[in-house]
């Protein structure tokens, strides 16, 4: 990509993660189901490089019923030994049975908050944190808040969802604002 725009460092290095930097991450979300997805893709990267899922993103996209939590959290047993053989997916039977785990502990918190989305903003006050990091400066890996909500969600029986993966999904999905001061994208999640 050569049109000159000041990026993360992290997200340099093939298209679609330029894409995903540029259209996604840190993009504040109000959306269960985009929380579901980001919740599947964070979990199944826990010991891989976030690379490694964007190319396996369709394939989760395909066997986890298009990120709808209804139906994942009715997966039978047959259909996660197919999964344990799916070269589209991370094939860890742990991982798999976690996102299965996951959706119905998912629809719990819906039933109890009204929605995923106002449990998970609760943490952050309902806005975004503003960080203002800069080059050399990193992002931490976790957060008092992320280590809040991760404690609360293995309460509820979350699987697969330790601090370092709640902040990366809170940084995904915009409850955090970890894009460099000079990148193009700091000023334009703020506006969401």
């Amino acid at each position: 990509m050569n049109d000159q725009k000041s990026r993360c460092s992290w997200c340099l290095g093939f298209p679609e993660y330029i894409a995903y930097h540029d259209e996604e991450w840190g993009k504040p979300v109000w959306d269960d189901q985009i929380h579901f997805e980001f919740l599947i893709l964070e979990s199944a990267q826990a010991g891989l490089s976030w690379a490694t899922i964007l190319k396996k993103r369709n394939g989760y996209r395909d066997a986890f019923a298009n990120f709808d939590y209804k139906q994942v959290a009715e997966f039978p047993e047959g259909y996660v030994q197919e999964l344990l053989q799916n070269p589209g997916i991370i094939r860890n039977e742990l991982k798999i049975r976690a996102a299965i785990n996951n959706a119905k502990r998912f629809m719990e918190v819906q039933k109890e908050f009204g929605s995923f989305s106002d449990y998970i903003w609760g943490f952050v006050g309902g806005k975004p944190i503003q960080n203002k990091l800069k080059k050399g400066n990193p992002a931490p890996a976790t957060t008092p808040e992320s280590d809040l909500l991760a404690k609360d969600l293995k309460k509820r029986g979350f699987k697969f969802l330790g601090s370092t993966t709640v902040y990366a999904h809170m940084q995904a999905t915009g409850l955090v604002n970890d894009h460099l001061v000079d990148c193009f994208r700091y000023s334009e999640v703020q506006d969401y």
